[in-house]
């Protein structure tokens, strides 16, 4: 598997640039959006990969961050989305677009897309919707280093002291706070007032989890935006 590539640019086209890796060429397909951050012809590149294999086809996409990789990977579980037609969304509203979409249930936002019809983008969301939180909540270290393991430690803990699992409801709502505090840093609201957003939510809603304190705080924070 074919996880990074980084070489030279030998060529660009309208959806996919040649990469030269030490004398071996690479075609790697792009968003549009990822086309227009990359450097010229000639300069130095760096691109995580994820590598498409059908029988009678390998191609490569490409991603500038383990983030976009990731959402790439998740909007194509849903039914009628490809890799070109993640590229797409991808492409029109880039991770952090395509995350607020899907929480807002902003189907439209993800019919902007070239290719993308009002019956998939619609699939987009509802399919999506619970399973977006979690690469929402894991966006800072995907952003960051990819060989660095930051965000895998905390799970083993419950295990090691099975006698204390009755006040695990407290821990859980301040895990839940965290992650969408988290989730809503990385879209690009500020820390206070994602915060404050999160805290109003969680007050009103207890019994709230990741996902509903990020879709309910989104809501808040729309007109601030």
């Amino acid at each position: 598997m074919i996880g990074k590539i980084s070489g030279r640019i030998d060529y660009r086209a309208a959806d996919h640039v040649l990469i030269d890796v030490r004398g071996v060429g690479y075609i790697v397909h792009v968003s549009d959006r990822t086309l227009a951050g990359l450097p010229g012809v000639g300069e130095a590149c760096a691109l995580y990969t994820e590598l498409l294999v059908r029988e009678d086809l390998l191609q490569l996409f490409g991603f500038p961050t383990l983030l976009e990789k990731e959402w790439h990977r998740l909007l194509m579980t849903v039914q009628g989305v490809g890799a070109k037609a993640a590229m797409a969304i991808l492409g029109a509203l880039g991770a952090e677009g395509a995350a607020r979409a899907i929480m807002l249930g902003d189907a439209r936002a993800i019919q902007a897309a070239p290719g993308i019809g009002p019956k998939i983008a619609q699939r987009v969301v509802l399919e999506l919707k619970s399973k977006a939180p979690g690469v929402m909540a894991m966006g800072a270290a995907l952003m960051s280093e990819p060989l660095v393991d930051t965000h895998v430690e905390a799970a083993p803990a419950p295990a090691a002291k099975p006698a204390k699992a009755a006040p695990q409801p407290g821990p859980s709502r301040a895990a839940y706070s965290a992650d969408a505090l988290s989730a809503l840093v990385n879209l690009g609201y500020g820390q206070g007032d994602a915060a404050q957003a999160v805290a109003e939510v969680a007050g009103s809603t207890p019994e709230a989890d990741t996902a509903t304190l990020i879709r309910q705080a989104l809501k808040l924070l729309m007109p601030r935006t």
